[in-house]
């Protein structure tokens, strides 16, 4: 049995991250000294270790809880973990498409001379007239 640090070192993953995936339900609840510290099983590397997996290649909590419950009852189809990776990777691909439109926006800006002052500066300039770009990209990069 291992101690939620130990089981953390195990599987690379923080212990806040490992105490919020038990409260959100992906990792069961650990079983539970008399002292009340979590104890943890091989169970619960493997396990940890698909998450950090699934997270690493974008999918959702929800994806991931589907994607949980057809692992843990695996006499089941195939065929919502395919459905759930298509969307993923219809999501990935839209996103690169949105990335390279922004990439080419970006490069287009800074063609050409960029001597002078700013109130002649290209990028200012498209910055304040968004119909100076080519595309639409603002759904691209949402502001944070």
């Amino acid at each position: 049995m291992l101690s939620i640090g130990k089981l953390s070192k195990a599987a690379g993953v923080k212990v806040p991250t490992i105490r919020f995936y038990e409260q959100i339900g992906l990792l069961p609840e650990p079983v539970r000294t008399a002292s009340d510290r979590r104890t943890y099983g091989e169970a619960a590397i493997r396990r940890l270790a698909f998450i950090r997996h699934a997270r690493e290649l974008g999918f959702s909590v929800e994806a991931i809880r589907s994607l949980l419950a057809l692992s843990d009852a695996p006499e089941q189809p195939c065929e919502t973990a395919d459905a759930l990776a298509r969307e993923q990777l219809a999501d990935v691909e839209a996103k690169i498409t949105r990335l390279e439109a922004l990439r080419a926006e970006l490069r287009r800006m800074l063609d050409g001379d960029h001597q002078g002052p700013a109130g002649h500066c290209r990028v200012i300039e498209v910055l304040g007239d968004h119909s100076l770009c080519l595309a639409d990209h603002r759904s691209a990069a949402p502001p944070k």
